[in-house]
């Protein structure tokens, strides 16, 4: 489990890096097009306000240095594989609503469209590699396995 104090602390270190808030504000603002001011990350230091994921990956991207993203990576590696049957119910659900956004985005050619076309390819890969993780740990009922049938 992640707690917010690992997440501060991770991300007041990535702000060291930059020397100063001024320079960590410009890092963001430079990878993002943004605003951030060095007193909107003064109060995200002193835990008043949440560090937003483009405060994470702009900090991170101009360092060269991934601590938080680490962290939430090996959050995934927690969930476990799961069941065969429920890794193909997400597989079906998550390639349909992949296929449905492309064509979406094909029609449209609208970048908002493009960028959940992308997001639902993402989560149908992510649904394809836990099923396979789940196959791959023998985690199913069936006769998958079986010894002297077809595969």
């Amino acid at each position: 489990m992640i707690l917010r104090q690992q997440i501060d602390a991770q991300m007041r270190a990535l702000v060291g890096g930059h020397g100063c808030l001024e320079a960590a504000a410009e890092a963001v603002n430079a990878r993002w097009g943004t605003n951030v001011c060095k007193g909107t990350l003064s109060r995200r230091v002193s835990s008043e306000l949440p560090w937003t994921i483009l405060d994470v990956i702009g900090l991170e991207d101009a360092l060269g240095r991934y601590p938080v993203t680490r962290m939430m990576a090996r959050r995934m590696g927690e969930t476990g594989a799961g069941d065969v049957v429920s890794a193909a119910q997400a597989v079906a659900k998550e390639t349909g609503e992949a296929v449905a956004a492309l064509m979406g985005a094909t029609v449209t050619a609208a970048p908002a469209e493009m960028a959940r076309a992308v997001v639902e390819i993402d989560e149908a890969i992510e649904a394809l590699r836990q099923a396979r993780a789940a196959l791959e740990a023998g985690q199913h009922d069936g006769p998958i396995f079986r010894s002297g049938g077809k595969k």
